[in-house]
């Protein structure tokens, strides 16, 4: 979405990315297709080694899931499992639905804002015992952490990636969303904004992998 909105920063950003808005199932399983393309390409390319996947509450649970299916249909059936936000204390009980948490667990979002989620599954696959494997998303804002006024040196997603060991695999950048604005007649418009925010607030394209 292109226009004016506020981020958790409280920075005024020209686009906003809304995985929400995957609603229907065609949309919904396209996109699903791009995130298990990324992560197989992330294995073969590159040799990143996951046995399953864990969805954080509450986007997650859906893009997880529905990762988990376009990646059985490429031939790779993986477990998927996610959390609750409140413990259940009846049926099953606790804060895990699905799979158990074991081996190289892949995290599935949309973005890497403040990276708080990233540092709840984080702690929930340690405490099951897994491995934190990587983590997957769909947009890498490449912006710099911090607010609108002050600006750190890093990104959330290099934070996360430094912090914790683990690579961040997107299916794709910022660079790319400008590449489809100045390819694209009716949006062009809205490049210029896009490239001031980035020039402000912007992070090199380095270390983070991409879907082709």
């Amino acid at each position: 979405m292109f226009g004016a909105f506020t981020t958790k920063a409280g920075r005024r950003s020209p686009y906003f990315f809304n995985a929400g808005l995957f609603n229907h199932g065609q949309t919904l399983g396209r996109l699903a297709q791009f995130y298990a393309k990324t992560l197989l390409e992330a294995e073969q390319q590159q040799g990143f080694a996951f046995d399953m996947l864990f969805g954080p509450a509450y986007k997650g649970i859906t893009l997880a899931s529905a990762t988990a299916v376009a990646l059985a249909q490429s031939g790779r059936d993986v477990a998927f499992s996610y959390n609750r936000k409140e413990a259940k204390d009846h049926g099953e009980g606790g804060t895990i639905v699905g799979a158990p948490l074991q081996g190289r667990v892949v995290i599935v979002d949309d973005v890497i804002s403040a990276g708080t989620s990233v540092r709840e599954s984080v702690q929930l696959i340690r405490a099951a015992g897994a491995t934190p494997a990587g983590v997957l998303i769909a947009l890498d804002r490449m912006e710099r952490g911090g607010n609108a006024e002050q600006v750190t040196a890093r990104s959330a997603v290099e934070e996360v990636a430094q912090d914790y060991g683990i690579p961040v695999l997107s299916i794709a950048g910022l660079t790319d969303i400008l590449d489809f604005l100045q390819g694209d007649s009716a949006l062009a418009s809205h490049a210029e904004a896009v490239a001031a925010y980035r020039a402000r607030y912007g992070v090199l394209d380095a270390g983070v992998a991409r879907s082709s």
